[in-house]
């Protein structure tokens, strides 16, 4: 050769490289751009760092030492990299610290690249989650159920302490009785702890009343204290862990042991439209239920709409769910818990004879009938908020007279009368979501569904291996699971006919 090739003559069109560098080139990195505040030593282009990092994401390569190697060892993150060669702690400074916030716009942006293309539609959505383990130690749990059952038997000893210094030196605790032995602070322990030992200071007590007083004083306060930052960390969730603060221990079906155990890990939802993933969103809690207004409204946030249909499975199936869905004129194709028991109507009926969906109800004497024909009448109603603060109301309905009836004990397991309780809302919700499931665009849906969302996580679970998160920290993960989210769309559009370029 009489003059050296050049590496992009080794890269053949079309390859999901090119698609990478096309459409990065396309989208708007302002946002990234304005984290860099200029001055002191130039720096790698972030355009070209972002490249690099999907790519890696989309060949299945995560390890920014990996990544090191591949920029220059490899052929087309030679190219990417434009012969430049960014360390390891470069490539994860960028990742970790430089995409922290933005990573999902980028991410949006391409998707409404693939909408201006056709490959994509906005208005149709498939939802669905999975769980993926964090990068933390398996071992190291917090629980809020022990945090609280220790705080309890706290409050137990030194209420026990306390009474037994008031039997012996009842003059010195008089009128000194805290109004509560709930340990809410390190100075309120510290001061119920000395007011004992005050007391019983001239007074001639046991020897395991003086070793607990001690052990009282010289370890209750310092606990109360870390109980309350834990507590602080927890908020409304009911584990962590130590490794990552931000990780929730979840029941993993990926388990190596096949036995189901409890790792730290993080609960991502995706909605999906030919298999393209519109958006993510990464949350703390182990079920779907409340995952799915925050999942929607970050959606609308993105993209300042929402999806005129929506599809899910019964894990999103609650009557939040449903209110927020119909007040933004959502059609939705959600499933209730019961949708498939109640299909197979025959052998339901078999097993649940006397269940409340059963009972007739009639609305003009706002009464219910048993299956005996006796009335069921209104005898009240009350409010309960669920974890998320949406309200449900409950009425409740009182059979007149169970005494002497032949299917007491076959209908409810209660000594008096049966009392049901119902929630009309609720109940209007899924009539109305059984009747849009069962017609023609529901069954559509319905078989779409499988198709279209779960797929997605076995391309990123089984097909690219990834299933722990290497960078710690919620803000950290959300910005993997950005980049495994746009590899996923760029892979799969290269492909497919290439994109139009914008105008």
């Amino acid at each position: 050769m009489l003059f050296p090739p050049a590496v992009e003559d080794f890269i053949p069109d079309p390859h999901p490289v090119r698609v990478v560098n096309d459409v990065i080139e396309r989208v708007d990195l302002s946002a990234l751009y304005a984290k860099y505040g200029g001055g002191g030593r130039s720096s790698y282009h972030p355009k070209m760092l972002l490249k690099v990092l999907v790519f890696g994401y989309l060949s299945n390569i995560y390890s920014s030492r990996k990544l090191e190697a591949a920029v220059c060892e490899h052929v087309h993150f030679m190219w990417l990299a434009d012969m430049q060669r960014p360390d390891h702690n470069t490539i994860n400074r960028f990742r970790g610290d430089r995409l922290k916030g933005i990573i999902k716009p980028i991410f949006a942006k391409v998707v409404e690249l693939l909408v201006q293309s056709g490959h994509v539609s906005l208005k149709q959505a498939y939802t669905d989650g999975t769980k993926i383990e964090a990068n933390a130690n398996r071992y190291t749990f917090v629980w809020a159920k022990s945090i609280r059952t220790n705080k309890e038997k706290m409050a137990q000893q030194l209420e026990e302490l306390w009474e037994y210094a008031e039997s012996v030196a009842a003059e010195e605790l008089k009128d000194k009785r805290p109004s509560s032995f709930e340990p809410t602070d390190k100075e309120q322990v510290e001061r119920t702890i000395e007011a004992i030992n005050s007391a019983l200071s001239k007074k001639k007590v046991p020897a395991k009343v003086k070793q607990k007083l001690n052990y009282a004083k010289k370890n209750w306060p310092d606990k109360v204290e870390e109980y309350q930052e834990k507590e602080g960390v927890l908020e409304d969730r009911g584990s962590f862990s130590k490794t990552d603060n931000d990780a929730t221990f979840m029941r993993m079906k990926e388990d190596h042991m096949r036995n189901g155990q409890l790792k730290p890990g993080y609960n991502l939802q995706i909605s999906t439209s030919n298999q393209y993933i519109l958006h993510y969103s990464l949350h703390q809690t182990t079920t779907d239920t409340t995952t799915l207004t925050g999942h929607l409204k970050e959606f609308k946030e993105l993209y300042g709409l929402l999806p005129e249909e929506l599809t899910a499975d019964a894990g999103y199936g609650s009557e939040e769910n449903y209110h927020y869905l119909e007040e933004n004129g959502v059609e939705s194709y959600v499933k209730y818990n019961t949708f498939d028991k109640s299909r197979k109507r025959s052998k339901w009926e078999e097993r649940h004879p006397f269940a409340v969906e059963r009972l007739h109800h009639h609305a003009g004497q706002d009464c219910f009938y048993c299956p005996m024909g006796q009335k069921m009448g209104f005898i009240g109603e009350f409010t309960q908020t669920t974890k998320t603060g949406f309200e449900q109301q409950i009425r409740k309905y009182q059979a007149q007279n169970c005494k002497g009836c032949p299917l007491h004990t076959r209908c409810h397991k209660s000594k008096g009368n049966r009392i049901v309780q119902v929630n009309f809302r609720l109940r209007r919700y899924r009539e109305e979501a059984k009747m849009r499931l069962e017609g023609e665009k529901g069954i559509a849906h319905r078989k779409q569904r499988p198709h279209d969302v779960e797929p997605v996580f076995g391309q990123i679970k089984h097909n690219r291996g990834f299933r722990r998160y290497l960078l710690r920290g919620i803000e950290k993960v959300e910005v993997e699971s950005g980049l495994l989210a746009i590899a996923h769309n760029l892979k799969k559009s290269a492909k497919e006919p290439p994109l139009h370029k914008a105008s």
